[in-house]
């Protein structure tokens, strides 16, 4: 873990890209759009990807491609992040984790072309190698079909009712005219690639802490006491804010954070983790911080709305340790959500 600690911290920023760059089978970062799924079977499945809260379908917020070099295992490695967009609730998180070797069912053993393939005309792809179908709103796993023409698929009820609504309607009793052409839902997050840059050494300001002794000296005890507990605590708040800001002070569009085994940087003093805070993995496993989301990226997903929409300060990503391959499929990991308190 020490030498993972050493290791400098990337930074991810969102820049928009062609969309062959963004699929599976070109191992992105990406935020948004659909999950570009990187192994084809086992993926989770409605109840994994329901926000605990509200119990709705939950939306695909990014993926990063993390693979670990000297893990067979591991050769290709991917983390991928869902939110919920849904008001009043906005809230729910969760993450998965999956990883294969270098020779598997799905991809070549060679490097993938960087020159864009020739088109096949279809737009969306909705079946997965593996044979599994996805859901024509969202792109996670789709068990239910349209009653009717038997070829739309989706996670939920909550999807049909949306996709019927806004035009399976009209195309579901035309089989030979079967839309490939996916209608905008109004469900998935703008897409654009994370490009990855090394952060630069960055030497931190000294913040000054203000002297409140003289505004006490003349008040009881009591008060006293409950004024310095104040100043202290507005102190602090105030250094890590400034810290805050200055990490990010000479790359301020920077959306991600990637480090290995890093120790994050927060945005407050409120509500940091402790180590009983952030759970084992099942396979016995601490979990160490893979990256943590900036809440930079918000100005990117065009999420705001009447009312709640999505918001945070950090969303810091745990994951196992040993990144333990739980049989083939996609495994949960931890996701620790700060939000943004009134800083001075």
């Amino acid at each position: 873990m020490a030498a993972a600690a050493a290791r400098p911290v990337e930074l991810g920023f969102a820049e928009s890209a062609p969309a062959w760059r963004l699929r599976s089978e070109q191992f992105p970062s990406k935020v948004g759009g659909r999950p570009a799924w990187l192994g084809a079977a086992g993926l989770p499945g409605p109840r994994a990807l329901a926000c605990a809260l509200c119990g709705r379908p939950l939306s695909f917020l990014l993926q990063v491609y993390a693979p670990l070099p000297g893990r067979a295992d591991a050769f290709h490695r991917g983390i991928f992040l869902f939110c919920c967009r849904e008001p009043p609730c906005c809230a729910g998180l969760r993450v998965f984790r999956n990883q294969l070797p270098r020779k598997n069912d799905f991809y070549s053993y060679e490097p993938p072309s960087e020159n864009p393939p020739p088109e096949t005309g279809e737009s969306v792809c909705l079946q997965l190698k593996s044979g599994a179908h996805l859901c024509r709103v969202c792109g996670c796993l789709g068990p239910k079909t349209c009653s009717r023409c038997h070829k739309a698929y989706y996670c939920s009820k909550e999807h049909q009712t949306l996709d019927w609504r806004l035009g399976h309607k009209q195309t579901c009793a035309q089989p030979d005219h079967f839309d490939h052409i996916i209608p905008d839902h109004n469900f998935l997050f703008p897409e654009f690639e994370i490009v990855i840059e090394t952060e630069e050494e960055i030497m931190p300001e000294v913040v000054e802490k203000e002297d409140y002794s003289e505004i006490t000296g003349s008040m009881g005890e009591a008060l006293e006491e409950e004024l310095d507990s104040m100043a202290k605590h507005e102190s602090r708040e105030d250094t890590i804010f400034q810290k805050f800001k200055t990490q990010i002070a000479l790359e301020p569009e920077q959306i991600l954070r990637y480090g290995r085994g890093i120790a994050p940087i927060w945005i407050s003093g409120e509500n940091i983790p402790q180590e009983k805070d952030i759970p084992d993995c099942p396979c016995g496993a601490k979990r160490i911080l893979e990256f943590q989301v900036m809440p930079q990226l918000l100005n990117y997903l065009k999420a705001d709305r009447l009312g709640k929409s999505i918001d945070w300060g950090i969303l810091a990503v745990f994951t196992c340790a040993e990144s333990c391959s739980l049989g083939t499929g996609y495994t949960e990991e931890f996701v620790w959500k700060q939000d943004v308190t009134d800083t001075p």
